[in-house]
């Protein structure tokens, strides 16, 4: 076997044996790439001692030392392969336990300064009940900058990366506060309170990432730790509401009302301290956490498939006009949003290697229903803005169906390559990660742009 032929097929290897790590999420995924680098310095140096590539692959899977247990089964399941024999001892080491005091004592202070911050304006006088336009704006500063310290803290990073998060919030708060750019009127600003938090998720998503956010894999991995967030987060609130519903009950048993308390302290401070303790525990417990996005998706993509191609093919049928006023557009957009939520986790749970298979097709009818359902919008904003001309919610509707449309657009087309030979799945996966900046960015125009233009 020629040189170059062996290095092709030391590379298949390597990027099997990384698919095949990442998708058993057996270890944490930002020491995928690690662990990869410390794989190919054993092959290298077994190389150099003259053993072939193959051989050189499989002692260096071999001596991985924790691996271990993730060889043997990495073996069992590609069992026509030579080195099965190497690497399928019986034997049994188990991997080392797996210490996470230090993570969960962090997580709990920050979560504790989290808390504390949102009540700490309290003592300049802004309460809660009476400055509401405030704490609207204001709630991702109460929350995020935590969150980005605790994975800038976990993953070790440089002092210039950490000097540059930090004056991204700094400027944020700014933003939030100062005139021209915080409302002057009683009542909040939806698109600051909104796209805000969008803007600053991605500063969080670097502090995740470290220095794997120029790579595909840590942003594809910010996208799942997302989704793991959100369920865990949902599942803290709706325990923290039955704790709640049943404190009420019990004080009300002897006469005592707790509704001021928790509107004030056990609201506000559970809420935000909540977000890094889900943040801990899909961190801690992603082995399981992470099994959990993909059985959703798979649940939810086939009824939103079928909910779409519905309402288009009664829309086609009965010739009945799409009409919608602010409140259905928000939602006919949230919808979109979900499906986009849906493309993106199928996405990364799936094995970039595997053929095309079925759920593939349905993820395509998917997007070409939320193609035209998104024209669907398009075509009722531009009515909206040709009768009633420009405002600030029809210009952020407007760009953010825009950008959508671009996204599933062209996903459409890479996953049709994709279905049809032409192309490979790592191109999906790369131009969705490509495409997170374009998020983010648009959120900035509209909370530094929108209030100069809109006065």
């Amino acid at each position: 076997m020629s040189e170059s032929n062996q290095d092709a097929a030391l590379e298949e290897q390597i990027a099997q044996w990384r698919a095949f790590i990442r998708r058993r999420q057996a270890i944490h995924a930002v020491d995928v790439a690690e662990l990869e680098d410390h794989l190919r310095e054993q092959v290298a140096g077994l190389m150099a001692n003259g053993l072939a590539g193959d051989e050189a692959f499989l002692v260096a899977v071999k001596r991985m030392g924790n691996m271990d247990s993730l060889s043997r089964e990495f073996a069992r399941e590609h069992s026509d392969r030579l080195w099965k024999q190497l690497v399928a001892t019986p034997a049994g080491t188990s991997a080392s336990p797996w210490r996470f005091e230090t993570d969960a004592w962090v997580a709990v202070g920050l979560a504790v300064a989290a808390a504390a911050s949102i009540k700490l304006p309290t003592l300049f006088g802004l309460r809660i009940e009476a400055q509401e336009t405030f704490y609207l704006r204001n709630l991702s500063l109460f929350v995020l900058p935590f969150l980005a310290g605790y994975f800038a803290w976990k993953r070790r990073l440089a002092p210039r990366t950490i000097g540059w998060l930090g004056a991204a919030f700094v400027v944020a708060g700014v933003l939030a506060n100062l005139p021209p750019f915080a409302p002057t009127g009683k009542h909040p600003d939806p698109l600051q309170a909104l796209h805000l938090p969008i803007a600053l998720w991605l500063a969080v998503g670097v502090a995740y990432a470290g220095q794997r956010w120029s790579e595909v894999s840590g942003r594809m991995d910010f996208i799942r730790f997302t989704g793991e967030l959100f369920i865990y987060y949902v599942l803290i609130a709706l325990g923290g509401g039955v704790l709640t519903a049943f404190m009420a009950l019990t004080f009300q048993s002897i006469g005592i009302k707790v509704e001021h308390f928790f509107q004030s302290w056990l609201l506000p401070c559970g809420a935000t301290g909540a977000v890094l303790i889900a943040s801990w525990l899909v961190e801690a417990k992603q082995s399981v956490i992470e099994n959990m996005a993909p059985v959703l998706t798979r649940l939810f993509t086939p009824l939103f498939a079928a909910m779409l191609v519905a309402f288009l093919g009664t829309v086609f049928w009965s010739g009945r006009a799409v009409t919608m006023d602010r409140d259905l557009l928000i939602g006919f957009d949230l919808l979109l949003v979900v499906v986009l939520g849906l493309l993106l986790y199928s996405v990364s749970a799936r094995d970039s290697s595997a053929p095309p298979g079925v759920f593939d097709g349905l993820q395509v009818v998917l997007l070409v229903s939320a193609l035209l359902a998104d024209a669907v919008a398009l075509w009722v904003i531009g009515t909206r803005i040709g009768e009633y001309g420009f405002t600030p919610n029809r210009v952020a509707a407007l760009g953010e169906n825009l950008i959508l449309l671009v996204n599933l657009g062209w996903s459409t087309v890479l996953y049709l390559r994709f279905l049809t030979g032409r192309g490979s799945f790592a191109r999906l996966e790369k131009w969705q990660t490509d495409y997170l900046p374009v998020y983010a960015l648009w959120a900035a125009i509209v909370v530094i742009v929108f209030p100069l233009v809109f006065r």
